[in-house]
This record gives C-alpha cells, sequence and structure tokens, in this order.
C-alpha cells in the first residue's frame, strides 16, 4: 500500500488534437489543480502553466521522450494520478510510447483519465483531496524468478556473453 497525501502529483499528458479539451478541462478545473503539483509534456506543460497561471513541471515534449519521462516518473512512484488526452483518431509518430505509458500506469494501479468525462469523474472525487491507501502490485515473485544467463544458469554456460567477441557487455553489474 502506499499513502497517497491530500495533494498529489498529477500528471498531464494531450496530443495535438486533444491540447485545447485538456486547457478547458483545467481552467474550469482550476482551483482543484492548484491544491496539487502539476507534471506535464512540454508543450502541454507550457500551454497549461501559461493558461492557469499555476507552476507546472515540463518535461521533454511527447515524441522527444516526455511520455517515457512520465512512464518513468509513475513507475518510481512519484505520479499519483494521470490525465491523459490521447486522440483515438489520428495515429502518432510516437505510438508504442502511448502505449506504454498507459501500459505502466496499468501496472502500477494509478488512476488514469484518457477523456474530459472520466477526467471530470475522477477530479470530483472525494478521494482527490483526502488520503488514500493505493494498492501497490507486488511483484516480488516477477523479480526474484530466474533469468536466463544469471548465476544459476551461468554455471552450465561457461563462456559470457560476448566473451569472444570483444563485445560490452561481459561485466555488467545486476540490477536491483
Amino acid at each position: 500500500m502506499k499513502d497517497l497525501a491530500p495533494r498529489k502529483r498529477i500528471g498531464l499528458v494531450a496530443h495535438d488534437n486533444k491540447k485545447q479539451d485538456l486547457i478547458e478541462w483545467a481552467r474550469y478545473n482550476r482551483a482543484m489543480l492548484a491544491m496539487h503539483d502539476l507534471v506535464a509534456t512540454g508543450t502541454t506543460g507550457t500551454m497549461l502553466g501559461r493558461e492557469l497561471d499555476l507552476p507546472v513541471a515540463c518535461l521533454q515534449s511527447g515524441p522527444l521522450g516526455g511520455d517515457l519521462q512520465v512512464g518513468a516518473m509513475i513507475a518510481d512512484g512519484s505520479i499519483d494520478f494521470l490525465v491523459f488526452f490521447w486522440d483515438p483518431l489520428e495515429p502518432q509518430p510516437h505510438d508504442t510510447d502511448v502505449k506504454s505509458l498507459l501500459r505502466i500506469a496499468v501496472v502500477w494501479n494509478i488512476p488514469v483519465a484518457c477523456d474530459r468525462a472520466s477526467a471530470d469523474f475522477m477530479i470530483s472525487s472525494p478521494l482527490m483531496t483526502g488520503s488514500y491507501e493505493r494498492r501497490v502490485p507486488d511483484y516480488t515473485a516477477h523479480n526474484d524468478r530466474e533469468i536466463p544467463g544469471s548465476e544459476a544458469t551461468a554455471q552450465s554456460d561457461p563462456e559470457p556473453f560476448g566473451a569472444d567477441r570483444g563485445e560490452a557487455g561481459s561485466t555488467a553489474g545486476s540490477c536491483q
């Protein structure tokens, strides 16, 4: 469980055709948003900061890695809530990043609003201004699984990857 304080860190992302919709939604909900910390991808964050006259931490633009930065913040526990107005009718050059962002939000059990109606329901919930114990999935079994090439299997394979080819990676450290 992770206790979410009344002041939450909200990620805000919008595709080009949805930016105006997100700005209108944010303007309508400005008083509520002012009680939270806002993080947004580049262009969206710049527009929101200007329109709302609120501090918005701006990351890279989505296609330049901003979606991935938001995803990383979700994975490390520093985003509590995601408002992502994505455009289902327009293919994006970074569609894989979009899918990854939505997937990682579900992996870590983060509330996600992908349209105005969902965002309205979620931001008007009493849970937005109170504490909330968010269930954080336990991925211990996944993290502790046997990985091919690890110490348990390395004994049967005496030659590490790249050892004979001059490739990097034969002395890689372990990940935690």
